[in-house]
């Protein structure tokens, strides 16, 4: 590091579980971050103000006038364009010194088996079964850790999966493929805002601490908030030794 960034990041490195080599650890970093809305708009400016080195972003929607109730990467005058072009300019302002890739597509196949095996780590801050399932399987097979979060309506949920460690269970353990789940969209349901807020920072803070090695990560564990009452509930998962997707990893 040199003297600008020992100062941008002093607060963190005056935190004795953080450190020097913690801070350094987040500045190498290269984090997947898929989405860019609700979730992806907090998640994403944390990582950048923290001093995450590589942030990339993948969304392939545009901006929408009805995104800007939460999802605080965009502007009106970012309404119509693409939102990781949008958010990697709102990232380049808050932190210049971080490097934004924008990918504008829905990441499927072989492009999301890259990007996941390139990354130390993926936030998954989708909103849509289908590609939490891929992210999954796609994290599993390159044992990369993953950070999932979900907001809808005044409930929030947020669980750490690290197929690094034996003992941690797999979103495919939590949420079976296949199994009757109701898909709800804020389209449809709404949501408050705020909370989005708080799920995307908490993702933020899991991937952190994974990256700089402090803490205790939410490995193993589902993180349940009512927004209404503002409680957690934190619930322990196991790991499905059935599970076709993570049994043997």
């Amino acid at each position: 590091m040199n003297d600008q960034e020992l100062l941008r990041y002093s607060r963190h490195i005056l935190l004795p579980e953080i450190d020097i080599e913690g801070q350094q650890a987040i500045l190498d970093a290269r984090v997947l971050v898929l989405g860019a809305g609700g979730l992806g708009s907090p998640a994403a400016m944390y990582l950048a103000a923290a001093g995450v080195g590589t942030i990339v972003l993948c969304d392939g929607d545009t901006v929408d006038l009805t995104n800007l109730q939460r999802q605080i990467l965009h502007t009106e005058e970012s309404v119509g364009t693409s939102k990781v072009l949008s958010g990697a300019q709102t990232l380049g302002r808050l932190n210049p010194h971080v490097r934004v890739e924008a990918v504008a597509a829905r990441l499927e196949g072989e492009a999301l088996e890259e990007a996941v095996g390139r990354a130390d780590l993926v936030l998954d801050c989708s909103d849509n079964f289908a590609t939490r399932h891929a992210v999954n399987r796609a994290c599993v097979r390159h044992r990369k850790p993953l950070v999932s979060g979900a907001a809808i309506r005044f409930d929030g949920q947020l669980a750490v999966f690290d197929s690094r460690r034996m003992d941690s269970p797999c979103y495919h353990c939590l949420f079976p493929e296949g199994v009757d789940v109701d898909e709800v969209r804020c389209a449809v349901m709404g949501v408050f805002a705020p909370l989005t807020g708080i799920i995307g920072t908490s993702q933020a803070a899991e991937a952190l601490k994974l990256i700089g090695g402090f803490g205790d990560p939410a490995v193993g564990r589902l993180m349940l908030l009512d927004g209404l009452s503002m409680e957690w509930r934190s619930i322990r998962l196991a790991r499905d030794p059935e599970c076709p997707v993570c049994r043997g990893s």
